[in-house]
């Protein structure tokens, strides 16, 4: 079954990829701030959580690189974990990720991107990953809300599913329904954001929520720092933040 859903998310991929755009305009919602589809970019966050049984910090490095007629994105993430509890700190590599995104539709305000990511049962340690393969397909729109370009709106529906891995670890079986929203004002922006993630497996939620503040230091580079809170009944986190710097080239 799983095999099935993983064929028919590639097949449907696919299938947009033959009425693809000869070219896609850059004045789109899909090219704004870190969200941008269609440069070259290095991205290096870190993130802190903090949980019940302690902290847990990924500093992430993200590499994305448009191919074709940059309607094709191809992107890696390489994130190293460290945690902290009462009883022991640990440190190591967590799941390596791979993804691919489509940009199928783009027209004056409106920008969709699909994308098929997977996260490998690659970490150093059991405590540092799933334990599982996870396939991610994603459907994710970009609208500009009035006509001054000032205010984005982006909307993720997202589903997690493991197809591989460790027999003795939890199957992954998430689905999100993210949305955020930008306000641009000069070189800086400000967000907003919360996301809905049902965990079918435990038959809990386990939401997040961050306000975001962002400053372009030049075109190709910039700075962004945003707070968060998890909740819901089965919350994976307390609270948390997360700093990034972007460089497009």
């Amino acid at each position: 079954m799983k095999k099935t859903i993983l064929l028919l998310a590639i097949v449907f991929i696919v299938s947009f990829a033959a009425k693809a755009q000869d070219s896609i305009k850059y004045s789109n919602p899909l090219m704004e701030v870190r969200f941008n589809f269609f440069k070259k970019s290095v991205i290096l966050f870190n993130e802190y959580l903090d949980t019940d049984s302690g902290s847990f910090n990924t500093t992430n490095f993200r590499v994305l690189y448009p191919i074709g007629k940059k309607t094709w994105l191809l992107r890696a993430d390489v994130p190293l974990i460290s945690t902290n509890t009462s009883s022991i700190n640990k440190s190591g590599l967590g799941d390596l990720i791979l993804a691919a995104s489509y940009i199928p539709y783009v027209k004056n305000k409106t920008g969709i991107g699909l994308r098929a990511k997977v996260s490998a049962n690659s970490a150093s340690d059991a405590n540092f990953g799933t334990g599982k393969w996870v396939f991610i397909p994603s459907i994710t729109m970009g609208n500009y809300l009035g006509n001054k370009k000032k205010f984005l709106w982006l909307s993720l529906v997202e589903n997690q599913i493991s197809f591989a891995g460790d027999s003795e670890r939890n199957d992954i079986n998430t689905t999100v329904f993210e949305n955020t929203f930008l306000y641009f004002l000069g070189k800086n922006w400000f967000g907003i954001n919360t996301a809905l993630r049902y965990n079918h497996t435990i038959e809990g939620f386990q939401n997040s929520a961050f306000i975001e503040f962002g400053r372009k230091f030049t075109p190709d580079s910039m700075f962004y720092i945003h707070p968060s809170i998890g909740y819901g009944g089965a919350k994976s986190y307390n609270y948390g933040y997360e700093l990034g710097v972007l460089i497009l080239f």
